[in-house]
């Protein structure tokens, strides 16, 4: 496997690049949110080389060149990429896969920018939000995401509210959530500002995967795959389109890194219980999740 990465300055994204060591005439972009996030986007892109495709993964902000919070970031990072992997890698089979925040941008940029053989939303939500200081609980007043100098619509969440990482019951829920689920649940509930800004898989072209769990604990995923679903029946969207929800399924589901490589990764499993408690109290379903979840999505990348 051959790594490369990718600096504002040079390439116009921050990007770090797994390919297998036979080249591959089909990548995937991997948006996964920030350059220092808990799993780093590289240990994704590495586990779609380990299958013979091509991973570039795409920060989002934190690091040079790029915005300290996830606030107006601008889609034509992912458009860098896709230049490059066309015109320098030669790659004419081209996936997109965006995971929680990332699914927001993976969203748009199939939408925007088209020509996206996949799209695969892992955990998503429906609509871009409000974007946040480097604290993750000041709002800006501004969009998470940019394309061409404007500011994409988006919803109000107000994190001032409640305390992010904080659990309680919610009537909406029927299960413990966060208070990062309230605050968007909340925010969901504005109908004007929801219609004006959501997603619109259906004018991306590619086929659509889309992947939840029914007990996301950080915000209400299975609800965004049912609206996004319901958009593209409505549209009589002509590609493919699959869902998979699983019932007891937490917020961290999808692609995970390779488990022999990242031992001292999973070795922190017992932690990421306690941060995501529907993963700790469901932990065995959850880990079958990983499994059938990479087999949907390593299978949706290679077909045709």
């Amino acid at each position: 496997m051959r790594h490369e990465n990718y600096t504002m300055t040079t390439h116009g994204f921050v990007g770090h690049l797994a390919e297998p060591d036979a080249g591959s005439d089909r990548a995937v972009i991997v948006v996964m949110g920030g350059e220092q996030s808990l799993l780093p986007g590289v240990k994704y892109a590495e586990r779609f080389a380990d299958f013979g495709v091509t991973g570039l993964s795409v920060s989002l902000f934190g690091a040079e060149g790029l915005p300290d919070s996830p606030d107006q970031i601008p889609l034509e990072l992912i458009e860098a990429a896709v230049r490059f992997l066309r015109e320098e890698k030669k790659i004419p089979h081209l996936s997109i896969y965006g995971q929680s925040m990332g699914s927001i941008f993976a969203a748009l940029a199939a939408e925007k920018l088209g020509g996206f053989d996949n799209l695969i939303l892992v955990s998503p939500t429906h609509v871009p939000f409000e974007g946040t200081l480097r604290d993750k609980k000041t709002m800006t007043g501004h969009s998470v995401a940019t394309w061409q100098g404007e500011e994409l619509p988006f919803v109000k969440t107000d994190f001032t509210k409640w305390k992010a990482g904080k659990y309680r019951m919610h009537p909406a829920a029927g299960f413990p959530v966060t208070g990062m689920w309230c605050a968007f649940y909340e925010a969901y509930q504005d109908r004007e500002r929801v219609k004006g800004a959501m997603l619109h898989p259906e004018k991306s072209g590619a086929r659509i995967l889309m992947i939840a769990g029914t007990m996301d604990e950080a915000w209400p995923s299975g609800d965004s795959v049912r609206l996004l679903q319901n958009a593209l029946r409505e549209a009589n969207y002509a590609q493919e389109v699959k869902t998979i929800t699983f019932p007891h399924g937490s917020h961290l589901t999808g692609l995970m890194p390779n488990r022999e490589r990242e031992k001292r990764l999973y070795r922190m499993i017992p932690l990421v219980g306690l941060m995501y408690r529907t993963f700790g109290k469901y932990r065995k379903e959850n880990m079958d999740y990983f499994e059938q979840s990479e087999r949907a999505i390593i299978e949706w990348v290679k077909q045709p």
